[in-house]
């Protein structure tokens, strides 16, 4: 019954937003991409918030129900019938009378199944589209045929461009430079670490802070001639970077200047659970990566937590990774040999990552250095009485496994977990 129901939500709540589209006819920001798009979003909301009227997907709204929502400026109303209902009747509201719009929606789009990004590129009419990396391996290649048709799902919002918009392309990631011969004479930015990035990063270190631990990073943003130092506060790792340089590639597509875009970046902080710094009981320091996992996040995590200086031990607390079909074994081992590489202690967490748990053993890590189990709560608590102080431990697992619970037992401060933890939402919290 739910099914059927969600199925004409839908499509009423699609009609309306294509409605409201229309009448108010708003500058659109679209994102995609297999990693990184909801800290994408809100950094490009940054750069856009700062002279205008600006609305972003809240959260990870990127489905066929949260773009609609988004546009239409209502809440997720769950399972509550009358929410949905009420939802319904503001966006008629919207339709019928003419009230306050804003002048850009930063918008999330998303891939869960084949179809449905190109069922939204062909009703929304997009200035900016913005693909982020789109790995070998991408996560949700479980419902497609190969990983190939995913990126190949994700291109075709390339299509919903207005003929003056722009494409904006990670340019380090071969699978989305690639794409650039889609723009059909439309304008191209590139951003990213590379030399040939239109928009990139230089010089980045990490931040210390009086103790010695890693508080940021820092660089110097390029674009043609010009340079503007940056800070990045409370996130480590250069993928935690790729956001900021795609805010400033819009901010140039738009006409900004460097130190413009620069300044409303610094208000810009990553959203929880990605690469997050959260002070961890007994002096340790988290790296909360919890929001959601795939094996290129995986080892991107990974090597960051190799990289970074460490008083104690490097710990990693590794949950399985979701939706991977046939490849799952194969992908799990692989980021438990990189894991045997990189840290003293590797925890496991779900009946996946066992392989991950192989995956090391096979790569010479000690048995005695490894620990598995099935719930992330129980596997923080034993964490907990493992912790020394100067430890830096990197959580992460896709959303099921609700690794969030492993942080919120070795946080210093669990007292704000609804302000530095993700899916806090009530509704979640009964989960």
């Amino acid at each position: 019954m739910w099914t059927i129901l969600k199925t004409i939500l839908v499509t009423l709540l699609t009609l309306e937003a294509r409605g409201v589209v229309k009448k108010y006819h708003p500058h659109i920001v679209a994102v995609t991409g297999s990693v990184g798009k909801t800290s994408t979003k809100d950094a490009i909301y940054a750069v856009l918030a700062a002279g205008a009227y600006v609305r972003r997907s809240e959260k990870s709204f990127n489905s066929e129900v949260g773009l609609p929502l988004t546009i239409l400026g209502v809440p997720n109303a769950w399972k509550n019938p009358l929410g949905w209902v009420q939802n319904l009747l503001d966006g008629f509201f919207l339709l019928l009378f003419n009230a306050r719009y804003p002048k850009w929606l930063v918008l999330e789009v998303g891939a869960d199944r084949p179809g449905d990004v190109k069922r939204v590129a062909v009703w929304l009419p997009v200035d900016v589209v913005v693909i982020t990396r789109l790995p070998e391996m991408p996560v949700h290649v479980e419902y497609f045929d190969s990983p190939g048709d995913v990126v190949e799902e994700k291109a075709s919002l390339i299509s919903s461009l207005k003929q003056d918009g722009t494409l904006v392309l990670y340019g380090d990631d071969e699978n989305v430079e690639n794409l650039r011969g889609r723009a059909q004479g439309k304008r191209v930015i590139t951003f990213g670490l590379s030399k040939n990035a239109d928009v990139r990063a230089e010089s980045v270190s990490v931040c210390l802070g009086e103790d010695g631990e890693p508080v940021g990073m820092e660089g110097r943003v390029v674009w043609g001639e010009t340079s503007e130092p940056f800070a990045v506060k409370g996130s480590v790792g250069t993928h935690a970077l790729q956001p900021f340089l795609a805010a400033a590639a819009v901010g140039k597509a738009l006409g900004r200047n460097l130190v413009e875009a620069v300044r409303a970046l610094g208000a810009y902080e990553a959203p929880p659970g990605r690469m997050r710094l959260v002070p961890g009981l007994k002096e340790t320091l988290i790296i909360d990566d919890t929001y959601n996992s795939s094996p290129a996040a995986a080892e991107a995590a990974l090597e960051t937590l190799k990289h970074l200086p460490v008083k104690g031990r490097r710990i990693a607390v590794l949950g399985d990774m979701l939706e991977l079909g046939r490849h799952s074994v194969e992908e799990h081992r692989k980021a438990g040999a990189l894991a045997a590489k990189t840290c003293d202690i590797l925890f496991t967490v779900g009946f996946r990552a066992r392989d991950m748990a192989e995956g090391a053993l096979d790569a010479g890590m000690s048995d005695s250095s490894i620990f598995q189990h099935e719930d992330a709560r129980r596997a923080g608590k034993e964490l907990e009485a493992m912790l020394t102080p100067g430890d830096i431990v990197l959580i992460k697992g896709s959303q099921s496994v609700r690794m969030e619970k492993t942080v919120e037992e070795v946080m210093a401060e669990p007292e704000r977990a609804a302000e530095l933890l993700v899916r806090q939402d009530p509704e979640w919290k009964k989960r």
